[in-house]
This record gives structure tokens, C-alpha cells and sequence, in this order.
């Protein structure tokens, strides 16, 4: 089942990536992880920057699943708010479960900063408006628990907002510590990097089965096999791959369009992130190259579209949304795709080790900000096989009793 329909923005930037060789030999390896997208590659930094000898399979070629419809936005804050965790998981666990998105945030931009390759990595602060009136007593709720919290947030009503902005919306909170990125060369300069630290990493290599053995496991491909004591699950929005119920996920897709290149973009104040409390909702971001990228319309169907009658009607709506927001400006359809989306019924991560097949782990980052959730998990991974513990854990474990559909 196809993953994206359309035309992609992000290939471009990187027309001849590196390319690395199938498996063809019987190897061993302390671990595997299977999925060359972004959870897959930060699994595989963090692993062997650690020192755990490690191999990576993927069945096709790096970053070539939902990586390249990925928009590259890095917030810490998620779909579900704070205080909405706060309902479900106690306020204790809701701030420690934010906190460590905004550490997993704050390593995101240590790696980018580092990698030799350029990848349009830039700080950025997010807007997050009320989309109607009736929405600013939660958003209000939101500031005061993100504030009480520690969080560095700010709260802004109507005049500022249109101060700054076009567009005036009754209420918003501005949070620092956020990011974009162009994930496409962020995956290709992990996997540069993670090579560089003895990361084995093959292309074009399937994975066939996983059966026991004396070490742990033998992961088979169609070009040899891998003797290891862990396996890792970094399968993205294709989580049948798991064949465990552990990995649930609701899937469904959502649309997004890049524009072509403005002439200014002055009245988009700092270049925010922006976001709105309504669901599904609309996110935009800018890029280097002075681009608008809005994503958004979110609907409940697994499969793409797969028509560009049907994809043109739904970014002719988003570039309605954006003419809205920014009158003085006219932004043209570039690029245009949608892609199959993953979230959990309980609005956190799968994550971890499967108690009934230990040594087998998932991280499955299913979320509107799933690259902070990989991030996490291959912390998460890594602390385990280990032997260390991680107080996040326990909050994303895969059997923690929430069902997905």
C-alpha cells in the first residue's frame, strides 16, 4: 500500500544522495534495526554513538517512506495538549511526559548543529491560535499549566497577534524551543554520520522473518541473515510489520502543499510555526528558500489519494487557508502531496520492549510531532538494551492497556 501521493518538495534538495549496499552475507550484530526512515536513522545514531554494535536494514532506500512527506516541523508540544494529558495521566506525568519531548527537541537541534551536512536546520518559536472565540477559555488553561510547569511560554491576546501578524485571532500562546528542519537531508546526514560511528547499513534488504536462537535472534533477509539480541521496530506507518497488537495505531492521511519562492516574507513575524486548537488543524511553516508549507485536512482513510483531481481539490483548500491568514501575499502551488498519517488513541508513542518477546523493541513515534517521539524512543531503546533505566518508559510502553482503534 503506498505511503504518499503527489509531487514531493524535499527530493530536490538532494538529488544524488548517498547509497549503501544490500546485505549478502550471514552477519551478527548486537542489534537490528529494521526501517531506514527518520526512526530508524535516529535509532541508529543513538545505538552506535553509544557503542552498541549495530546493523540496519531497509527494504528499499533510505528515507524513501513517509520521511520524504514529512514537514518537518519540531515542536514540543503535541496534538494532545498538556493539560489534556493532565486528565488521563495525572499533571505529575503529563509535565514529566512534555519535558521529555522538549529534551528529545533540544537533542534534535544538538544533532543537526553538528552533522557536517547542511540541513536547513533553524530555531524557531510556534504560534499556537485559538481558531474561534469559544476556544480561548482551554487555550488560557493550556498557558496557565504549560506555565506552572516551567514551560517557557508566552501569552498573547488579539492586538498583539495582529501586531505581528496579517491575521488577528482572539487568543494564542507563543512557545519557545521549537525547530524546523528539512528531513529529508536530516535522515541522509544521520545515516552519513551514524556510518561514519560503525553503523552497518544496508539498502534493497527486506526483512523475511525473525526466528530465535541461541543469541537472541535471527533476523532473515533475501541476502543473508543477522544473528543479534535485539531487534528494533523503526517500520514507520506500516506497523503490520510487527505482527504483535502491541503496534496499533490509527492511520489516516492528510494533505500539504510547498509554494514557490515569495519575493518577502516580512509580515510573518520570526518565521513562527504556526498552529491552531482546532482538530483536524491547519500548520505552517516557512523555508529557506523563502517557501510557505501548509499541511492539514486530516481525514480518516488509511490510503492516499491517488487521483490529482482528487489531491487538487484539497490543496486548492489549503491554499484557500493560507490566502486567508496572508492576504498581502501570492503564493502559487509548487509541490503538492498527502501521505498516510499514524496516532494512538491515547495521544503518546509506542515505544519499548515487548514483554512477551524481550529483546524485541518498538519505536513507532505515531503523533503529529513523531520525530521528537523517535527521538525519545531511541533513548528509550538504547537505556534498555543498556540495562539503564529511563523514567519515561513506563508512560510509552507498548503494553500499557490503550487500545488503538
Amino acid at each position: 500500500m503506498p505511503l504518499y501521493f503527489g509531487s514531493l518538495y524535499w527530493p530536490y534538495s538532494l538529488p544524488r544522495p548517498n547509497r549503501y549496499p544490500e546485505l549478502r552475507a550471514d552477519v551478527g550484530a548486537r542489534a537490528v534495526v529494521i526501517g531506514g526512515g527518520m526512526s530508524g536513522l535516529l535509532c541508529g545514531y543513538v545505538l552506535s554513538a553509544s557503542g552498541i554494535e549495530t546493523v540496519l536494514i531497509e527494504q528499499d532506500q533510505v528515507a524513501s517512506g513517509s520521511t520524504l512527506a514529512n514537514t518537518g516541523l519540531l515542536q514540543y508540544a503535541n496534538d494532545t495538549m498538556l493539560s489534556e494529558f493532565a486528565l488521563t495521566l495525572g499533571e505529575s506525568d503529563a509535565a514529566q511526559f512534555y519535558r521529555a519531548c522538549k529534551r528529545a527537541s533540544e537533542k534534535i537541534a544538538d544533532i543537526a548543529e553538528r552533522l557536517p551536512r547542511d540541513v536547513a536546520f533553524k530555531r524557531r518559536s510556534s504560534l499556537y491560535y485559538a481558531s474561534s472565540d469559544r476556544d480561548t477559555d482551554a487555550l488560557a488553561g493550556e498557558y496557565e499549566m504549560l506555565t506552572r510547569n516551567g514551560f517557557d511560554a508566552e501569552w498573547w491576546d488579539g492586538d498583539r497577534i495582529a501586531a505581528h501578524f496579517p491575521f488577528r485571532k482572539s487568543a494564542a500562546i507563543v512557545t519557545r524551543g521549537d525547530a524546523e528542519v528539512n528531513p529529508y537531508l536530516f535522515v541522509h546526514a544521520l545515516a552519513e554520520e551514524a556510518v561514519q560511528q560503525g553503523l552497518r547499513l544496508y539498502e534493497r534488504t527486506k526483512m523475511l522473518g525473525i526466528q530465535p536462537s541461541e543469541r537472541g535472534y535471527v533476523v532473515r533477509t533475501g541476502g543473508g541473515s543477522i544473528e543479534t539480541e535485539h531487534v528494533v521496530y523503526a517500520v514507520g506507518y506500516v506497523p503490520e510489520v510487527t505482527e504483535r497488537r502491541w503496534a496499533g495505531a490509527r492511520l489516516n492521511r492528510s494533505y500539504a502543499i510547498a509554494t514557490n519562492p515569495l519575493p518577502s516574507l516580512a509580515d510573518w513575524h520570526e518565521r513562527m510555526l504556526i498552529w491552531e486548537t482546532a482538530r483536524p488543524y491547519l500548520y505552517l511553516r516557512t523555508t529557506e528558500d523563502n517557501r510557505i508549507i501548509i499541511g492539514g485536512l486530516d481525514e480518516n482513510v488509511r490510503q492516499p489519494v491517488l487521483t490529482k483531481t482528487d489531491l487538487r481539490a484539497r490543496s486548492l483548500r489549503l491554499l484557500s487557508e493560507l490566502r486567508a491568514l496572508f492576504p498581502g501575499l501570492s503564493p502559487e502551488i509548487r509541490y503538492e502531496w498527502n501521505a498516510t498519517f499514524g496516532e494512538s488513541a491515547d495521544g503518546l508513542p509506542w515505544i519499548g520492549e515487548d514483554p512477551e518477546r524481550p529483546g524485541q523493541h518498538y519505536c513507532l513515534g505515531y503523533g503529529g510531532n513523531g520525530t521528537i517521539y523517535c527521538c525519545m524512543g531511541a533513548d528509550i531503546i538504547r537505556d534498555r538494551i543498556l540495562g539503564v533505566p529511563n523514567p519515561i518508559a513506563p508512560l510509552v510502553r507498548p503494553d500499557r492497556g490503550v487500545s488503538a482503534q
